[in-house]
């Protein structure tokens, strides 16, 4: 049984000038301890498709689907309260801007030990004890003294590691990891994706992959989709997409790699697609 199995998600959001929807009927599904990729340009839906999963957008957002199901439970027929006991202890979400997702009125390691404390039931000894264990674990050193830091304190590659300290804190069964290298030099971005491989391997997660990056794509995925304009345009698994991909748009995507540039200026999607995205 897959860990999450999503039919036909529809999410369209509220504007002055009427409904836009921005992910238009994907399937998805995602198998225990399987890491897949969702790749797309910014405004492909890759993001809004597991925040509706996450139950996070904001109240101008509709959220249909057929069937969205996570370990055989039916998300869509939670209320709030029984979403909660869920989100954040066995579906976790690592945002794409740490220093934004963290709290800068609270240290790091509250941060971390409120996770604990609400999903875990764990006394005050006992989160100060798991914290410093998760800092250990993600790389920050000092774990006991860095608990007290800020998050204005820390460099980028170090909140990062903190997001991802909290997200796994409560062992879950899925990751979401929403652009995770973004902003980062390019050093520490392949520090926090070896990180990522080795805690899903060692945890073993599930892992959803949300990039833009196709050089992301090929070092951490089982299977890939491709997503453009809230639409899925091809899944497959990561070998065959990168050596014969079935999609315009994923060739589109593949051409644009420097390493794959062939004439003097690099291709754009609109290419490569008859009717390409505003701005894309």
């Amino acid at each position: 049984m897959p860990l999450l199995d999503i039919k036909n998600l529809t999410v369209s959001f509220d504007t002055s000038t009427g409904p836009f929807l921005a992910v238009k009927g994907i399937d998805l599904s995602v198998e225990p301890r399987e890491v897949l990729a969702i790749v797309g340009e910014s405004g492909s839906g890759k993001s809004v498709s597991m925040l509706a999963v996450m139950g996070l957008l904001p109240a101008s957002a509709t959220v249909t689907a057929d069937r969205m199901s996570f370990d055989g439970v039916d998300l869509l027929g939670l209320d709030a309260a029984e979403r909660r006991k869920i989100v954040g202890k066995d579906i976790s979400m690592i945002f794409q801007e740490p220093i934004a997702s963290l709290n800068p009125c609270f240290t790091v390691g509250f941060q971390i030990e409120e996770v604990l404390r609400f999903h875990m039931g764990m006394d005050r000894a006992q989160r100060r004890a798991r914290a410093i264990e998760l800092l250990t674990l993600v790389g920050i050193p000092e774990p006991a003294e860095r608990l007290s830091s800020y998050p204005h304190q820390m460099s980028g590659g170090q909140c990062q590691r903190v997001m991802i300290a909290i997200a796994i804190a409560c062992n879950p069964k899925l990751l979401i990891a929403d652009e995770p290298t973004t902003a980062l030099d390019v050093t520490i971005q392949k520090q926090i994706l070896d990180l990522l491989v080795r805690l899903q391997a060692e945890y073993g997660m599930g892992l959803i992959m949300i990039t833009h990056n196709m050089g992301v794509v090929a070092e951490t995925a089982d299977r890939v989709i491709v997503q453009y304009k809230g639409t899925k345009m091809e899944e497959a698994g990561v070998l065959s997409l990168f050596e014969s991909p079935k999609s315009n748009y994923t060739r589109a995507l593949l051409s644009a790699l420097p390493d794959n540039a062939t004439g003097d200026r690099l291709p754009t999607v609109s290419d490569m697609m008859f009717e390409p995205a505003p701005g894309a």
